[in-house]
């Protein structure tokens, strides 16, 4: 049942050889009942999904090389199993046509099996993509993430 959360992620910096490494994993997101009540929303490992579980997709990346990574974009698709929920990391778009072009949600369209345009909708969403406006520093590190739920 898990084999469909695997990710085909792709990392393109600007020279041939890979400056930056990227580790994916995926985990679900629970809510549970806290010490006063208050829900706590908590991550556990995917040992056991069904229909509606939300997942957290997460990309950790670290640049090990000695020199920035300059024009770095991680392209991650969206596995077929799932719906994009969203709370995808700050800077990220979107794609509805399997990564051939990208945006914000809200500004993208489909074209429906009658032939009528459409506004894209979460269900739409192929792909997520985070194109860094800025070098990736030698040494840093961080992550990448969004969120989807089961089908």
């Amino acid at each position: 049942m898990l084999a469909f959360l695997l990710l085909a992620v792709t990392a393109v910096p600007a020279a041939a050889e890979p400056q930056v490494s990227l580790t994916s994993h995926v985990s679900v997101v629970r809510i549970k009942a806290g010490r006063s009540g208050t829900p706590v929303r908590s991550l556990e490992e995917p040992k056991l999904v069904t229909p509606g579980d939300r997942l957290l997709f997460t990309l950790d990346y670290s640049n090990n090389s000695g020199k920035p990574a300059d024009h770095f974009v991680v392209s991650d698709p969206v596995p077929s199993g799932v719906i994009f929920a969203g709370e995808e990391s700050k800077g990220a778009e979107v794609s509805v046509d399997s990564g051939k072009s990208f945006g914000p949600l809200d500004t993208l369209k489909v074209v429906d099996a009658d032939g009528k345009r459409r506004a894209a909708r979460p269900s739409d969403v192929t792909h997520v993509r985070w194109t860094f406006a800025r070098a990736v520093a030698a040494g840093e590190r961080g992550e990448l993430r969004f969120e989807a739920i089961v089908k």
